[in-house]
């Protein structure tokens, strides 16, 4: 097992006015633009993050802001005193924090179960302590490779228990369990939001993601690469829209005792998404074909019907938009590298 990071000094916030929002897992894609969302709001952010698998250039922005403050700290381990000492002030526990892409979640299998199950309890007894309200990051993971299509919060799911991925789709599934039991013993307001594919800047490039794969490969000139035939499906989210349904539902008015979907309904095959990334390329690309990983899900899409009854919340940004400026991203993100090392041939 990984062993705790070291923890550093939470600086104290410099704007001690401000309601303040502890971000497990800032550090990471997502989190990283909850937090921005959260300070352009005016509220506070302690972020809590081991960086182990996130990126510090994600914070780069955030760290002059005087709402924010930052503590590194892995979850798994109880919290420190420092943070404890800011519970008088804590007004929303967010818990972002579990590498969510297989290659990364998979390299350390007890860490990723860790960090969901306990993690997750010492997240939710700070909320407790607090009598802030609660939020869990949970995932379609949970409806393993499913046999409902498309998939509704009432479906139980088709999970491997034993397989490779289970660390992540049984560990938010146990996750799933803790924050429902806190709320049904009244012990904290929970939310608990299932999010289905998500793309966008502040994408590690290596993170092993489709899109992040595909969008990198063809700007180095290399080969792309599908895994199995390409015809299986998913369903991609922009951050912006999904940072937006994390926010309604923190804030939506009901008991929070049902998980809501969050992703965008329009489904496409892998091999579509191919498409367009090389037509942002502007030139052919040679195709290469692995073995599908195994337990990797044939059809991925949401059913959002709760999302707008609850929340009146939808997505917004079409796929060709998003896809566009996370190309963008990517392009500047690796310009030092594009310019140090010429173009491999793609045939």
């Amino acid at each position: 097992m990984t062993q705790p990071t070291r923890i550093t000094a939470l600086p104290r916030h410099r704007d001690a006015g401000r309601r303040l929002n502890v971000v497990a897992g800032g550090a990471g894609f997502i989190g990283s633009h909850l937090c921005r969302a959260l300070l352009d709001r005016g509220e506070g952010v302690l972020c809590i993050d081991s960086l182990q698998t996130a990126r510090p250039s994600n914070l780069a922005a955030l760290t002059g802001h005087p709402g924010f403050s930052f503590v590194r700290h892995d979850i798994t381990a109880p919290l420190p005193a420092s943070v404890l000492a800011e519970v008088p002030r804590i007004h929303r526990v967010w818990n972002l924090a579990c590498a969510a892409s297989p290659p990364l979640y998979q390299m350390d299998p007890e860490h990723t179960m860790l960090t969901n199950v306990v993690g997750t309890n010492h997240l939710l007894r700070l909320a407790e302590r607090a009598g802030a309200r609660f939020l869990l990051t949970s995932t379609s993971e949970v409806y393993g490779d499913p046999e409902v299509h498309p998939q509704p919060e009432e479906y139980r799911g088709h999970v491997s228990c034993t397989g490779p991925r289970a660390c992540y789709d049984e560990g938010k599934r146990a996750a799933e369990s803790l924050v429902f039991d806190y709320g049904r013993a009244g012990r904290a307001q929970v939310r608990v939001a299932r999010i289905f594919n998500t793309y966008g800047p502040n994408m590690d490039p290596g993170d092993g993601r489709v899109v992040s794969n595909l969008i990198c490969q063809a700007l180095r000139g290399e080969a792309l690469t599908i895994y199995g035939d390409g015809t299986q499906t998913r369903s991609f989210c922009y951050v912006a829209d999904l940072v937006a349904g994390l926010l309604a539902l923190m804030e939506a008015e009901f008991d929070g005792m049902q998980p809501v979907n969050l992703g965008n309904a329009a489904e496409i095959t892998v091999r579509e998404l191919l498409d367009q990334v090389v037509a942002l390329s502007g030139t052919q690309a040679r195709v290469v074909h692995r073995p599908i990983p195994v337990d990797d899900p044939r059809r991925r899409r949401p059913d959002l019907d709760r999302a707008a009854q609850l929340l009146g919340w939808a997505p917004r940004v079409p796929l060709s938009e998003g896809l566009a400026q996370t190309w963008a991203w990517f392009a500047a993100e690796l310009q030092g590298e594009l310019k140090a090392r010429p173009a491999q041939a793609a045939e």
